[in-house]
């Protein structure tokens, strides 16, 4: 018995709201690994430089989250594809607590390098406000933030990327194809017919 052709995609995402997703996913994906290869390494100068490059990363992902709320305050976002309810629901709640998690992610590292006494200096050429005074204490704490933070913007990231899985490979509803490129979604298309 043949399988059934996947179903086309109803409406796809707006160019700008294409590119802002892809370009937000590789600067976290980025972020996390700079993050990571940074943490056990001794205070040296690379680790130094290693702390501005996720520094600006973090407030270029802080950026692009405002202009992806105005972007899609002024341009809507198409339908959900036809799902039962629950599934709805599911897709809001993980959409909204990753919109939450990239405003929470660098704001509790800028407000973290501000408690230890540092000021972020945006591609060390525009110095950020400053958010709280210096206070070991609270650096400490919003240290331990950022980083259950990060936990759980790894953990949402993964479920989208599993949701994404199952959409495509297993629904094969067309979802993906609404977040890829024109030029892509139009390849995909005369792939399913042909």
């Amino acid at each position: 018995m043949r399988a059934s052709a996947p179903r086309l995609p109803a409406e796809r995402y707006t160019r700008t709201a294409i590119q802002l997703h892809w370009l937000v996913a590789g600067l976290i994906a980025c972020a996390f690994a700079v993050g990571w290869f940074m943490m056990p390494l001794s205070v040296s100068p690379l680790r130094l430089r290693l702390v501005n490059w996720h520094k600006w990363i973090g407030i270029s992902v802080l950026l692009l989250a405002v202009l992806r709320i105005l972007w899609r305050l002024t341009h809507s976002a198409p339908e959900l594809l036809p799902r039962p309810r629950w599934q709805r629901q599911l897709a809001s709640g993980l959409h909204a607590m990753l919109y939450v998690l990239l405003f929470a992610m660098p704001i509790s590292g800028w407000l973290s390098s501000n408690a230890a006494g540092h000021p972020v200096v945006y591609f060390g050429l525009v110095q950020l406000p400053t958010l709280v005074e210096k206070d070991k204490g609270l650096s400490q704490a919003l240290h331990g933030l950022h980083h259950q933070i990060g936990w759980l913007l790894l953990i949402s990231f993964g479920l989208h990327l599993l949701a994404v899985v199952k959409h495509h490979f297993i629904d094969r509803d067309g979802t993906l194809s609404r977040m890829l490129s024109a030029q892509s979604s139009r390849h995909q298309k005369s792939l399913r017919l042909s």
